[in-house]
């Protein structure tokens, strides 16, 4: 009897060993999937635009119906998410039209103090599991994010994105459907590249290897209203590397943000990887800076909010673990130089587009215009000219969709801009040529402006105005070189600009001469539309870190770098030959 039960006490033994090895070896297969190959990325190309011209029909159509499906039901409930987790405030902040100021889009649910630590803790808590999770799992979702976007969800993105950020079709198109899915599918080859970056040299029975490790604490994102792209990049390349997010989406971008949210989760993300947190925004970040994981600040607007964070940062240090990693893409006070063998018609119709294309609300926007003396009567009258024929209106309108400007963002900008118009009709030094007409009775409409002044040192060549507001001097073709001087010295930042010109000496001097007056540097063309992959973006001076979204390099700022040594051979004596001599 007692031998009998010995055995079957051995086997139960052996019976839990065995299936515990077996549950082990599940376990390691699971996290080690990746492990058993190194698959490739498919090919990656730009996602084509569609242009929407007179043959797209079945695109309009479609586009109608996604309007039509955003805004018949009412305004949307958009609630803070966290872990996953929808939660629904008492305290609301209306998202309204900015073309038709009535019509309330979204009521968009306010973080509470409580809600923002819950989301840092969900991100902390997500983190080690999602950080462990194969680099080619964590590339698949935004893969397939970004094909549901080109098919399923392309035209409802760019509803919410016209609907809530006043963007024409064709400005939404290249903005919520193209660039954005660019982001997500390049980001992917980066890291591929990325983690294929390794030591060139071991020396003899050494192998040396280095790991991407994401940031040990978790990543806070702060988004602009102007480029649903940009909120998708800020939030999508960290997470890519395996790092958590907080965001704090722009007020008046929620609509569109919180569906790219919801496409991600139907792409696979895991809950408590990114956590949606609208809200004020000194309370968000002021309970978010405050916590000691907090690793990297990933932030595009405002130059002044980014120095403010910055210093807030700054002051915290003691408080960190580590050294947060600031990245920021701020603001801008871009430039168009003509010199005077530049192509007319080519200069006038770019810097149309460069300062009025999505009303003027692109960091990269053209603001500041040098026209040489000889070229600028017919300059002027060109552009005038083209000014007239453009349309503005309610572009959402299901009935009239086909505007090329609509409506600035909100009443703050709307006051900005035409407190800037009223200035310069009392302004000596300045002169409105075209536009300078302003309405705000059904959406905040501010009409195409342009203004010369005679002083190339004036305010409104120095100022940021984050509008169709565009101001030209006159230089004396002589001076084309001096100009210069002036354009680089000019203003505080150093983002986008272009010289346009047919003599090639003169193209060489600009190169040369405005080397760091621009991070995105044009010849022959407008100073706005880089495109992922082809212009890596960013500007340095106050226009921010340059750290190139776009580009594989943006990547890095999410990663902390390990470097092991493994060591193949056995020591069989400390001293070194030199020692026997």
């Amino acid at each position: 009897m007692l031998r009998s039960r010995a055995i079957l006490t051995s086997r139960l033994l052996k019976s839990a060993v065995t299936k515990q090895r077996c549950a082990v070896a599940v376990a390691i297969s699971a996290r080690s999937k990746s492990q058993l190959a190194h698959p490739r990325i498919p090919p990656v190309k730009n996602e084509p635009v569609k242009d929407f011209g007179f043959n797209d029909q079945k695109d309009w159509d479609l586009l109608r119906a996604s309007i039509t499906k955003l805004t018949d039901s009412g305004p949307l409930d958009i609630p803070v998410v966290i872990n996953g987790k929808r939660i629904h405030n008492n305290d609301v902040l209306p998202q309204v039209n900015p073309a038709k100021h009535s019509q309330v889009l979204a009521k968009v649910s306010q973080a509470s103090p409580d809600d923002v630590a819950s989301a840092v803790e969900a991100a902390k808590a997500a983190k080690q599991k999602w950080a462990a999770m194969p680099w080619t799992d964590r590339a698949a979702i935004f893969l397939k994010a970004a094909d549901l976007i080109s098919t399923k969800y392309r035209h409802d993105m760019l509803a919410a994105t016209m609907l809530g950020q006043g963007k024409n079709v064709f400005q939404a198109e290249i903005d919520a459907v193209a660039e954005l899915i660019d982001f997500f599918k390049f980001n992917v080859k980066y890291a591929e590249e990325l983690y294929h970056q390794q030591p060139v040299e071991s020396a003899p029975g050494v192998w040396n290897r280095s790991e991407y490790r994401p940031l040990e604490g978790f990543v806070y994102a702060v988004t602009p209203f102007n480029f649903t792209a940009i909120a998708g990049n800020l939030v999508g390349a960290p997470a890519l590397m395996g790092n958590t997010v907080v965001w704090k989406p722009s007020a008046t971008a929620a609509l569109s943000n919180y569906l790219l949210l919801t496409i991600l989760e139907e792409a696979g993300l895991p809950a408590g990887v990114i956590n949606f947190v609208p809200g004020e925004p000194n309370q968000v970040t002021e309970s978010v800076l405050s916590d000691r994981e907090f690793s990297a600040l990933h932030f595009t607007g405002s130059t002044d909010v980014f120095k403010s964070l910055y210093s807030k940062i700054a002051q915290n240090l003691d408080n960190y673990r580590d050294y947060p990693r600031i990245v920021g893409e701020t603001g801008g006070k871009n430039f168009h130089l003509i010199h005077p063998s530049a192509s007319m018609d080519h200069a006038v119709l770019s810097s149309l587009r460069g300062a009025f294309e999505f009303q003027g609300q692109k960091c990269s926007a053209l603001s500041r215009l040098y026209v040489p003396e000889s070229m600028w009567p017919e300059f002027k009258e060109k552009l005038v000219a083209a000014m007239g024929s453009i349309t503005q209106g309610n572009c959402s309108d299901t009935a009239a969709l086909n505007s090329f400007m609509g409506p600035v963002i909100h009443e703050q900008s709307f006051n900005k801009l035409s407190g800037a118009i009223d200035q310069a009709k009392s302004d000596s030094e300045l002169e409105i040529i075209a536009g300078g007409i302003y309405d705000k009775s059904a959406g905040f409409f501010v009409l195409p402006t342009l203004i010369e002044t005679k002083n190339p040192n004036h305010e409104f060549m120095t100022k940021e105005f984050f509008g169709p507001l565009l101001t030209a001097y006159v230089y004396p073709d002589a001076e084309y070189s001096e100009i210069m001087d002036t354009i680089d010295q000019g203003t505080k930042y150093g983002l986008t600009g272009a010289i346009f010109a047919t003599d090639r000496e003169a193209v060489k001097l600009a190169e040369e001469k405005l080397r760091y007056s621009a991070g995105n540097f044009y010849i022959n063309d407008k100073c706005t539309g880089a495109v992922v992959g082809q212009q890596w973006f960013g500007g340095a001076r106050m226009s921010g870190t340059n750290d190139k979204a776009g580009s594989g390099n943006i990547l890095t700022r999410f990663v902390s770098v390990r470097n092991i040594k493994e060591n193949f051979y056995e020591l069989t004596d400390f001293k070194y030959p030199s020692n026997y001599h």
